[in-house]
């Protein structure tokens, strides 16, 4: 019989991590506890720390961050249509 994937809540993921941080209990200990692989619990909270200055950011720095994201491909995109236009025109003549 195949053992069922268990899909855990951002909340409990966040619990787990947090105490992870804390380094009140070791990672073990805390597996045992919550019944979760111990590599789980290090991904969570390598996850929790990568994160976590980004909750710090001002609503204008995080839209700013997107925005210039949302720039940049759109350039990209830009620069691949015109080449793509001037081959075509290239290849029907009518590059006049």
């Amino acid at each position: 019989m195949k053992n069922k994937r268990r899909n855990h809540s951002a909340a409990f993921k966040a619990k787990v991590a947090l105490e992870a941080v804390k380094e009140e209990k070791t990672i073990a200990e805390l597996a045992g506890l919550y019944q979760v692989h111990p590599s789980q619990i290090t991904k969570w909270k390598k996850q929790l720390l990568e994160m976590l200055p980004d909750i710090f950011f001002t609503r204008g720095q995080y839209g700013q961050k997107e925005q210039d994201e949302l720039t940049a491909q759109l350039y990209q995109q830009i620069g691949q249509l015109k080449v793509e236009l001037d081959w075509l025109k290239k290849r029907s003549g009518l590059d006049v």
